[in-house]
């Protein structure tokens, strides 16, 4: 059962009327995955702009069925149930990325930019600040699972040489009921901009303006059918894909594990 909002996200949400339905926020001490629980709203029938914040994750995932590390009072864990076009749908999780990217730097001052498909980063190095997981409900919703690590913790020996987080980086914790209504105005925004515009280039446009630096012109390394490949990455498309220069031809990929190397 859903506990009391956290006295600084209750402040924070209160009087929000410009947010409309994305202040119906759930709020658990200690759950298994915010998405799961999200996911299941969304198949009883949650309208738009139901949330789920969690201090502890104890089966948070990332992409391809990874695990995120999800300590306690270490992060920010929030899953958004929204309604983008079907059309629209290869650009939801950039548009989730930018609102991620964007909420984190209006509240805090800090530069983030986005790793290609799904990471927020800062610095040259691009040290991990948080993720984003889209998954798709049964009754047609889509689920944005944002998380943002906010304080320094003992991070797992696979990530913690590229994890950071927003007290580690500006030595100052970070105000997370300001983050969360960021987070789920800067949601809402791009969700009903996704809606009102007959199409949806801005995204591309608007991820390159934030595109890790030295990522467009980086190697990448991947697996198709035909193999192990290697590349250069050289941009987006409209529709979210990665472009790569590979053999001597441009490649497409929608899907599929990427492995960034940083250029000589």
């Amino acid at each position: 059962m859903a506990e009391p909002w956290p006295s600084d996200v209750a402040e924070a949400l209160t009087g929000r009327q410009d947010l409309d339905a994305f202040t119906r926020l759930e709020y658990y001490a200690d759950v298994a995955s915010t998405n799961d629980i999200a996911l299941a709203r969304a198949n009883a029938g949650a309208p738009e702009g139901l949330s789920v914040l969690a201090d502890l994750q104890r089966a948070g995932r990332g992409r391809r069925g990874r695990s995120w590390f999800s300590p306690p009072g270490a992060g920010l864990y929030l899953s958004i149930v929204t309604q983008p076009p079907r059309e629209r749908l290869p650009v939801v999780t950039l548009v989730a990325g930018l609102a991620g990217a964007r909420a984190v730097t209006a509240v805090t001052g800090l530069p983030v930019r986005l790793k290609w498909p799904n990471d927020l980063v800062v610095g040259t190095r691009w040290q991990k600040l948080g993720g984003v997981l889209c998954e798709g409900a049964a009754s047609g919703a889509v689920v944005m699972g944002i998380g943002i690590n906010l304080r320094p913790a003992a991070y797992p020996p696979d990530v913690a040489d590229r994890a950071t987080s927003i007290e580690g980086e500006l030595g100052r914790p970070a105000e997370r009921g300001a983050l969360v209504v960021a987070l789920l105005a800067a949601v809402r925004a791009g969700v009903s901009r996704l809606r009102d515009e007959p199409g949806h280039a801005w995204v591309r446009d608007a991820w390159r303006e934030l595109a890790a630096p030295g990522s467009l012109g980086a190697r990448v390394r991947w697996t198709d059918a035909a193999g192990d490949r290697r590349g250069l990455a050289r941009d987006i498309d409209v529709d979210g894909a990665l472009l790569v220069d590979a053999d001597g031809r441009r490649e497409r990929i929608i899907a599929g594990e990427v492995t960034w190397e940083r250029r000589p």
